[in-house]
Order: C-alpha cells, then structure tokens, then sequence
C-alpha cells in the first residue's frame, strides 16, 4: 500500500487552503464611477458605506439596519448611524503609519541638523586656519617649505604674495 499518492493530495489541498485564507482579508466596494474594486486595504474615505460590499472577516455583504428599526426616525439619523455598533471609525488615514512617517522625519531633520553642525564646525576650523596663516604670512618671519626633492627652499616675496592671496580667499569662504 503506497501513501504517496495520499500525501499528495493533502499537500496539495493544504496549499489550496492557505491560498484561500488570503482571500479573506479583502475590502470590496464600488467607486465614484461603479466600478467594483478589490483591495486588501481599507476605501477611501469619500467611499460611502452603503457602497462597502465587504469587510474583512465578513463573510458577505455589510449587514443593513431592519426596516422595523428606522421607521419614525429621520432619513438623515439612519444615514449617519453606525451600521455595527463598535465598528471602527474609517478616517482614511493609518495612525501607525502617520506616526512612523512623522518619527521618520524628525530622524531626517536630526540627520539633518548634525550634518549641518559638523560642515559649520569644519568651515570654523578651516577659517581658524586661514586667518593664523594669513597673520604668519603679513608678519614677515621667514618662511621655509620643503620641494619635491626634500630639500629646504626659503619662500620669496612673489611666492609669500601668492599665499597671501590664496589664503584671504580661503578666509573669505570659510569665515562668513
């Protein structure tokens, strides 16, 4: 006696099953231009209830007041009544998914603000920097760099002129 041929169909029926799960979960209303749609999230808000044709976990249609309890009363109060009492109010807005985007861009602007604070903590060291070269370069001492070969070169008048206005530029950009 083989089991193989068993187990595969329970297998099989199992998947079909699980298949079948999700399809419960599924809004069904009609839109602004009667059509049907099908959706595994909440209508809009200008949906109105009457045109909800199933909720998930609702096995059928949206159930309808009797027309016992609605006579005498206003066509406007039957209107506006709940049609399941406790039923959640739709705002067409997720206020888990508002909150996450509102912390979102409070980490954004806090990213934002640090990088801020370092690039004007950088442009203050780089002025910082600028302005004691610049007070080296004016005093006259004199100053010696080092070429491409090593060895020990005193700078001349035309060369210190260039570095003068090379740095009052980097002090013009970075001290503002």
């Amino acid at each position: 006696m083989s089991f193989k041929p068993a187990l595969k169909t329970v297998v099989l029926a199992l998947s079909a099953a699980s298949f079948a799960l999700s399809a419960l979960a599924q809004w069904q209303w009609i839109d602004k231009d009667g059509r049907k749609v099908f959706s595994d999230r909440s209508p809009p808000s200008d949906i109105r209830e009457k045109d909800i044709l199933k909720r998930p976990g609702n096995r059928g249609s949206v159930a309808v007041a009797p027309v016992s309890e609605t006579v005498g009363s206003s066509p406007a109060a039957t209107a506006s009544a709940p049609l399941k009492p406790g039923a959640p109010k739709l705002s067409g807005k997720d206020a888990q998914l508002e909150a996450k985007k509102k912390q979102a861009e409070a980490e954004e602007a806090a990213k934002k603000k640090a990088e801020d604070e370092k690039v004007a903590a950088a442009k203050a060291e780089n002025c910082n920097t600028a302005k004691r070269y610049l007070t080296t370069l004016d005093s006259g001492v004199r100053i010696a760099e080092t070429n491409a070969s090593g060895e020990r070169e005193v700078m001349g008048d035309s060369r210190r002129a260039e570095e003068k206005k090379r740095a009052q530029g980097l002090a013009d950009t970075n001290c503002r």
